[in-house]
């Protein structure tokens, strides 16, 4: 089901996302870290593909619908659990 988020708001989600979590997407979903990149607002298409990404114009750097929002859900557990403490 396609899910709607303003681009800036997508944008801070990629940003929170601890290092190397690109890298995990990608390979948890075999495709090219690229294409994740591209999910989040990249654009080097001759490395990765579109991903479903579609950027309408408006408030808060525009609107962005994503027709699966596997990585969105991905990278949202990936901020949750990076939040928690370590337990022992």
């Amino acid at each position: 089901m396609p899910k709607t988020i303003t681009f800036n708001e997508l944008r801070r989600i990629k940003d929170s996302l601890p290092e190397g979590s690109t890298h995990r997407i990608a390979d948890e979903l075999n495709v090219s870290v690229q294409s994740v990149r591209n999910y989040f607002g990249g654009s080097n298409y001759d490395f990765g593909t579109n991903m479903g990404v579609h950027i309408e114009p408006g408030p808060d750097g525009g609107f962005v619908v994503l027709d699966d929002p596997k990585i969105l859900e991905m990278a949202l557990e990936i901020i949750e659990k990076s939040k928690k403490p370590a337990t022992e």
